[in-house]
């Protein structure tokens, strides 16, 4: 009897382990089958095919909107317009910004960035910040105390020669160009006029490369170059380039996981004809030389910049180029009278800021606009400083909220203690 209860535990024994097999076996086959797909869906979403509504399909699904974003903005590359994109992404999704203290309009630009610039950053009234998107002279380590840790850094470059052409009308006041006839009178003659050790020297050599915190009077060697371009690439998620607006933002959309009214935008703080200039070749050569560090940094990204197009997909590309233009085009045939000089505006919220010698285009609104077309009208075309001034007051009005709130809440603690708020 004993012998046969042994021999029927043992079988039973048997089978038990046979089972936990056989089930592990399952377990095993489905997990593999389940990687299987989920890589060939990643390989999809990162691949791009013909169909890109497949794409976007399966990418929806796969990924969240960025909502933690830090844009470098560089001076004289059509970052205003960006800048506006970015404000109307967080008013509509209820993020804080990163704004400069005191009612400045910049992060106390020409200086290094500091964490202490930023608004409710040093008092603590503000805990946590999403966006920050105003102009500074970049510096990472101060930028990371104020930024979560998962968020987007990205920038925006342009030809050197474009930037400086735009930079001597805008800041033609400043020592380096104020004795000047002329941007040619210049660049031919570029160190009768340069001061090395101007607070503005900035605006008149390597503009771009002292914003993002190189020195613009640095060696012009091959070592420096790589080390400026490696530095930035290791420090930015993406750079887009101006002269190929539309595409970078078509890469910055795909990379933040928006969507095409998230990245939907008119020109802003742009020039009239009348204040630009098409420059000579012999002057534009020696504009690049003159900007050397500029141009180095510039013809680096543009190459990189290609190569994620590449890998985007080029007619993916055409594609999404094409319907964005199309959706600029009918919400300007919505919104807009048309672009026209700034004493021809009707509302003075919407005229911008006129800088040096350039003359600023605004727009005016069409008439009998609903409401809700009004207000995304509007916000399309505010410049940047009354927006900021707009952001700011939100800003306040959340803090002051959020102290009276902590003042309800210490008050019931010292009435019930901690143990017993009434809820």
């Amino acid at each position: 009897m004993s012998m046969q209860w042994v021999r029927c535990r043992n079988i039973r024994y048997m089978k038990l382990l046979f089972t936990i097999f056989i089930f592990t076996g399952i377990i095993c086959m489905l997990a593999i089958v389940q990687n299987q797909n989920t890589s060939e869906c990643s390989d999809i979403a990162q691949k791009p095919t013909k169909s890109s509504s497949k794409v976007d399909v399966i990418k929806k699904k796969s990924c969240q909107p960025h909502k933690h974003i830090f844009f470098m903005k560089t001076h004289k590359t059509a970052s205003s317009t960006i800048m506006n994109m970015l404000f109307r992404f967080g008013e509509s999704n209820n993020l804080t910004f990163a704004l400069p203290a005191y009612n400045s309009s910049q992060f106390f630009y020409p200086f290094y960035f500091n964490a202490a610039y930023v608004e409710g950053y040093i008092r603590k009234t503000i805990l946590k910040f999403d966006i920050m998107c105003h102009h500074m002279r970049f510096q990472l380590g101060e930028v990371e105390k104020v930024m979560p840790k998962n968020t987007f850094y990205f920038t925006i470059l342009r030809n050197p020669v474009s930037v400086m052409e735009s930079s001597y009308t805008y800041y033609n006041s400043i020592d380096s160009f104020i004795k000047t006839k002329s941007l040619e009178n210049f660049i031919m003659n570029p160190y009768k006029f340069y001061n090395k050790t101007s607070k503005y020297n900035s605006y008149a050599k390597n503009l771009m490369t002292f914003d993002l915190g190189f020195d613009n009077n640095g060696p012009e060697s091959s070592k420096y170059f790589q080390l400026v371009q490696k530095s930035v690439e290791i420090m930015f998620n993406l750079v887009l380039i101006t002269e190929y607006f539309d595409e970078s933002l078509v890469l910055l959309k795909d990379a933040l996981c928006w969507t095409y009214d998230d990245v939907l935008s008119f020109p802003l703080n742009s020039r009239s004809n009348a204040t630009r200039k098409v420059l000579p070749v012999k002057i534009q050569e020696r504009i690049k030389i003159w900007n050397q560090l500029d141009w180095q940094l510039y013809a680096y990204f543009n190459n990189t910049f290609w190569k994620k197009v590449d890998e985007f997909g080029r007619e993916r590309m055409q594609q999404e180029v094409k319907e964005l233009r199309r959706r600029r085009a009918l919400q300007m045939e919505i919104c807009l009278q048309g672009q026209v000089d700034p004493k021809y505006i009707t509302d003075d919220s919407l005229k911008p800021f006129q800088a040096g010698l350039a003359r600023i285009l605004g727009y005016n609104l069409k008439q009998g606009l609903a409401e809700s077309e009004r207000s995304l009208c509007k916000r399309l075309i505010t410049p940047e400083l009354q927006y900021s001034y707009l952001l700011l007051n939100k800003t306040k009005q959340k803090t002051s909220k959020a102290k009276m709130v902590r003042k309800i809440f210490k008050s019931k603690i010292g009435r019930f203690g901690h143990k017993a708020i009434p809820l």
